[in-house]
């Protein structure tokens, strides 16, 4: 029998990319949340994630423009690294590679959504779910073939 093609290793190594995408373009949105004049973005995402818009997040206070910076940060490296894992690691190892990212988002996943319910914004766990499934997609399952 054949094997579907998003069953295989090229496909895993194409989608690798499109998880770096999701994951680190969060990135630059949250670290321009960092000053004021350009947090919209930013202010906007938490209320998407969270379905919140009658009472919209600010970022005015300091220490939430230091976090913002600091998220975006790490989205953008994290991205970065699934990028070059895609690109310069799956070739020679791909089930290893596939097993890290999945284990990453799933460590995110957990703390994240735990972390959201626990502050009272149980949505962005529920939004999480979406982003968890698009940023994982057919990695799940190892490849065959």
């Amino acid at each position: 029998m054949p094997v579907p093609r998003y069953a295989t290793r090229e496909f895993h190594r194409f989608y690798l990319k499109i998880t770096a995408f999701v994951v680190g373009s969060l990135g630059p949105i949250f670290a321009l949340g960092s000053y004021s004049p350009t947090a919209e973005p930013a202010r906007f995402t938490l209320d998407l994630v969270a379905w919140n818009f009658s009472s919209f997040h600010a970022l005015d206070a300091p220490t939430a423009r230091f976090l913002s910076a600091l998220i975006g940060g790490i989205l953008m490296g994290w991205g970065m690294l699934i990028w070059f894992l895609a690109t310069k690691v799956h070739a020679k190892a791909p089930e290893e590679v596939r097993q890290a990212v999945v284990g990453s988002i799933c460590v995110w996943f957990v703390f994240d959504s735990g972390g959201s319910i626990a502050s009272g914004n149980a949505f962005n766990a529920m939004s999480n779910t979406l982003i968890m499934l698009i940023g994982m997609g057919p990695l799940w399952w190892p490849a065959r073939g």
